[in-house]
C-alpha cells in the first residue's frame, strides 16, 4: 500500500472531521453485526461512513468504515469489471448482479453493491486494484429503523444531506412512494418515520402515489429543505421537508418533465466553470436513440428554484432534439462522483464488455 505523505495526513484531517458548522453523522453507535438482510442502495456521508439501505430488514444502516486514507484514483479502465469483481468471491460474472456504485470521497475507493445467489454483498477496488470484500459481520454502526406500519418492499436510495439522511422508499401501502428524512446525528436503535408521496407525473398529465422515485439529492433554497426524486417516465420532483409531519402525505412540485420511457439510475449535482449542473443517468426502455439503452442529461441546477411553471406548467425535454444529452456518458449503466472534475462509472458497451472507468465531468 502506498504510505500518504503528511500533507495527504492533513487533507484527510480535513475531509474526516466535520467542517465549521456541518453537523456530525454518528451520536451513539453499536459494535458488532448490524442485521443487514439485503443492500438495496448505498452512498456515502462525511468522515468514510458509509449509508445503506436495507428494504428486508426494514432499516437505514450507518457504518463507519474506517476508510479514511486520502487517496488519488489513478488507475486507467478496468476491463471485465464483472468478471474481475466475481472472481473475488468464486462466481461467474453471469452469477453476480451488480445493484449499485458509491464511491468514498477520501479514499476514492469505489464500493459495489452486488447480489449473488438472493444474498447482498459489498465489494470494493482499492487503487491497487485489489478486490476486497467489505465485511458487515464487525462494524461500527448506527441503524434507523423505519416506520413498521410502511409495509418496505424496496429502498430505492439513499443520500446524504448536510444535516440529514434521506432515503426513498417503495411500498405495499395504498400509498407507496415514500421518502425518509434522518435528522443526525444519528442514534442507533432510533426509528424513523416515513412519508407518503403524491407526485404531478407530466407525462401522464396525473397526480400518482404509487410510481416509484429511483435516485434522490438534497437541495436547498431560502433557507428550506428539499429532497429532490427522479421517477420513472420521468419527472423532477421536489418536495418540503422542513414541514414533515408523521403520517403526514406530501405533496411533490414537479419542475421538469425529461421524457417518457426511461428510467432514472444515478443522480448528483456538481459545479463546473461557476456553474452547478444535475448530471441524471437513465436506462431508455423504449426505443433508444443513441448507441446503448444507457444515457446521461446534463440539466441546470437552476431548474430546481422554479416555483410558477410546475406540475401541469412544467417544462418538458425536446425529445426530437435530444435536449440535455450528455454523448460521452452512453453506455453508463452506474455512476457517482468521483471529484471536482470526474465521474466514476460503471459503462457497459451493449456487446458484453462491463468496464469501470473515469470520466471527465461534462
Amino acid at each position: 500500500m502506498i504510505r500518504t505523505p503528511l500533507l495527504g495526513v492533513v487533507a484527510l484531517l480535513a475531509l474526516a472531521a466535520p467542517a465549521l458548522g456541518q453537523t456530525s453523522v454518528l451520536k451513539t453507535t453499536a459494535q458488532g453485526d448490524p442485521k443487514i438482510m439485503s443492500v438495496d442502495a448505498i452512498s456515502f456521508a462525511p468522515g468514510g461512513v458509509l449509508l445503506i439501505g436495507d428494504s428486508k430488514g426494514g432499516q437505514l444502516v450507518a457504518i463507519q468504515t474506517s476508510d479514511t486514507t486520502a487517496m488519488k484514483w489513478d488507475r486507467p479502465e478496468i476491463t471485465k469489471l464483472d468478471e474481475l469483481l466475481a472472481a473475488r468471491v468464486g462466481a461467474t460474472a453471469k452469477a453476480l448482479k451488480i445493484h449499485k456504485l458509491a464511491v468514498n470521497p477520501i479514499s476514492q475507493v469505489p464500493y459495489f453493491a452486488c447480489k449473488l445467489d438472493g444474498k447482498s454483498l459489498i465489494l470494493t477496488i482499492g487503487n491497487d486494484g485489489k478486490v476486497n470484500e467489505f465485511g458487515l459481520e464487525n462494524v461500527k454502526y448506527a441503524r434507523v429503523k423505519l416506520n413498521p406500519e410502511t409495509k418496505v418492499t424496496a429502498i430505492t436510495d439513499v443520500a446524504w444531506a448536510d444535516d440529514r439522511v434521506l432515503a426513498a422508499i417503495q411500498a405495499s401501502n395504498t400509498f407507496g412512494s415514500h421518502i425518509v428524512s434522518v435528522k443526525a446525528p444519528l442514534e442507533n436503535d432510533s426509528v424513523s418515520s416515513t412519508f407518503s408521496t403524491e407526485t404531478y407525473h407530466v407525462a401522464h398529465n396525473k397526480w400518482e402515489t404509487k410510481a416509484p422515485i429511483r435516485t434522490v439529492i438534497p437541495y436547498r433554497d431560502g433557507g428550506k429543505n428539499y429532497l429532490v426524486g427522479a421517477f420513472t417516465c420521468t419527472p423532477l420532483v421536489k418536495y418540503s421537508l422542513d414541514d414533515l409531519k408523521p403520517g403526514a402525505q406530501v405533496k411533490g412540485m414537479s419542475v421538469l418533465e425529461t421524457g417518457n420511457q426511461n428510467e432514472p439510475r444515478d443522480m448528483f449535482v456538481y459545479e463546473k466553470d461557476g456553474k452547478k449542473y444535475i448530471l441524471l443517468s437513465t436506462r431508455r426502455f423504449g426505443k433508444a436513440f443513441g448507441p446503448s439503452a444507457y444515457w446521461t442529461m446534463k440539466l441546470d441546477h437552476n431548474i430546481l428554484a422554479e416555483s410558477t411553471k410546475v406540475n401541469e406548467k412544467a417544462p418538458r425535454r425536446d425529445t426530437k432534439a435530444n435536449q440535455y444529452l450528455v454523448e460521452s456518458f452512453f453506455g453508463v449503466s452506474h455512476m457517482d462522483q468521483l471529484d471536482a472534475t470526474r465521474a466514476m462509472v460503471i459503462r457497459d458497451d451493449s456487446k458484453g464488455n462491463i468496464s469501470l472507468t473515469a470520466l471527465p465531468l461534462p
